[in-house]
């Protein structure tokens, strides 16, 4: 497998509390890789150091051969803008954004037209059932519908790769199928790779292969584990 993102060793401590020590990974191209393990394993962590939020004590994180260690705040922030997606778990949307508005946010910051990026947002909350909440704010919506909304805007871009923080762990049963297979088919449609932190056996079963970390560490027994989907 052609690693399009990996990360070797790597470290990161919260100030005498290690979070991550010593992990290796690696996500092919238009492959979905998750992460699982139980609270406080470093999931969260390990999917904040590969997408460029925070950077590793030690060791190395390299997209498409770029080592992201030694890129500046503002080239990591680009590459989030542009080639990668983040969908965190209760979405994080802009208060005064109309859902439209939200969606199409990513794509404004990279330069697209107003008359486009609208069309394109239209189009992803279309395919996440809430098109009909376009025009409203998300204190108008439903948590449910605010993830949607979220996941649209991961995916406007068309990202090379996802970052999807416990996508589902607010959602009901339901919804949070349709974010799954959602996010599913942007990955084998468009060769979109995936990095999914769950907890949820259910969740990572959407998955090609399973990394399982407790404490910090990888979990031998749970390292590249098929999963059936």
């Amino acid at each position: 497998m052609n690693a399009l993102l990996s990360g070797t060793g790597i470290t990161r401590n919260y100030g005498s509390t290690p979070a991550l020590r010593g992990v290796d990974v690696e996500v092919g191209e238009g492959e979905i890789v998750a992460v699982t393990g139980p609270s406080g394993c470093g999931k969260s962590t390990l999917l904040h150091c590969l997408a460029g939020i925070l950077r590793a004590d030690a060791g190395s994180v390299r997209y498409r051969d770029q080592d992201l260690g030694i890129l500046s705040e503002a080239v990591r922030s680009r590459l989030r803008r542009t080639e990668f997606g983040v969908l965190f778990q209760f979405g994080q949307l802009v208060p005064e954004l109309t859902a439209a508005e939200n969606v199409a946010l990513p794509l404004l910051l990279a330069g697209s037209g107003r008359r486009e990026a609208r069309k394109a947002a239209l189009g992803r909350l279309d395919r996440l059932g809430v098109a009909d909440v376009a025009d409203q704010r998300p204190g108008a919506m439903s948590g449910g519908q605010q993830q949607r909304c979220a996941a649209a805007r991961a995916l406007v871009t068309e990202p090379r790769v996802l970052f999807a923080d416990e996508p589902t762990g607010a959602l009901d049963a339901l919804t949070g199928e349709q974010v799954l297979q959602e996010i599913v088919r942007v990955a084998r449609e468009q060769g979109t790779s995936v990095l999914l932190v769950t907890h949820e056996a259910q969740v990572a079963a959407y998955a090609d292969r399973e990394i399982a970390l407790r404490d910090g560490l990888v979990d031998a027994g749970g390292l590249g584990l098929g999963v059936a989907s």
